[in-house]
């Protein structure tokens, strides 16, 4: 009797330990998949922060900036680019004022020095030229910089603190050219803006800006060794509250991918 009652304890023993075991590997399992759902969820959330970014751009980046904004977006889902298109100078001073914003993108170098205080370190992101944009089909036949010396020929420029007005005065004066504008404006848009609108009859562009308006204004090429190069620096603002996510976006604006967008509107490589 004493044999039989050992050998039914060692089997309720062996029962009771299975039963056991089963909780605990069940317990290792959910661990494993853990750890496994854990690696994978590490892995799709790697790339750029996410974050609702400002941009503050100058003018003649409005068409192209549009297009890239919306290529990053798409390669960075959860990120909402929005910029704020003026002329470098206003720029200038919207920063200086504290206007809330992430990145900065201006038309020149000169005005970007100007923020070292309140910027990270710059990048020159794409260069561009000047051309004469006249009305369509050239009715007052405009050839080159001489001619905008006619004092019958309404010309307009950019006013001499905007980039392209700096860029403007600097090539005229090199072909010691005097030009009498008939009204400066405050961006290079308001300045093809007058042309197609037929109030001025020629203007100082960027050549990205020309290509803008080809069914309204046509564009007087400016032979290299006559004309300027306009650079564009692209840089964090310190005061950025997403400042992760902006700097991902300015090193982005450097990759293939950006500067492919670029070019595509006219825009040269660094």
């Amino acid at each position: 009797m004493s044999l039989l009652l050992t050998r039914r304890r060692r089997a309720a023993a062996a029962v009771l330990t299975a039963a056991l075991l089963v909780p605990l590997a069940a317990c290792g399992n959910d661990d494993k998949k853990d750890a496994d759902s854990g690696s994978e969820a590490t892995s799709s959330t790697s790339g750029a922060p996410k974050a609702d970014l400002t941009v503050l751009a100058a003018s003649s980046l409005t068409d192209v900036f549009k297009e890239a904004g919306a290529a990053y977006e798409k390669a960075n889902p959860g990120t909402k680019v929005t910029f704020s298109f003026a002329g470098s100078q206003e720029l200038a001073a919207q920063v200086k004022q504290g206007a809330p914003a992430d990145a900065l993108v201006t038309a020149d170098t000169k005005t970007m020095d100007g923020l070292s205080g309140d910027t990270g370190k710059p990048t020159v992101i794409a260069k561009n030229r000047l051309v004469i944009a006249v009305g369509e089909g050239n009715p007052k036949k405009v050839e080159n910089l001489k001619d905008l010396a006619d004092p019958k020929l309404k010309v307009v420029l950019a006013a001499p603190e905007v980039p392209v007005g700096r860029y403007s005065q600097q090539i005229l004066d090199a072909q010691k050219i005097e030009v009498k504008p008939v009204s400066q404006e405050p961006n290079v848009r308001a300045v093809l803006s007058k042309v197609e609108l037929g109030e001025a009859d020629a203007g100082l562009v960027y050549k990205t800006d020309a290509a803008t308006a080809t069914d309204k204004a046509d564009a007087i090429e400016i032979p290299d060794a006559e004309n300027a190069i306009a650079s564009y620096p692209a840089a964090t603002l310190k005061a950025s509250k997403h400042s992760e996510a902006a700097a991902a976006f300015v090193a982005w604006l450097s990759t293939p991918e950006a500067r492919k967008i670029l070019q595509g509107a006219g825009f040269q490589q660094p």
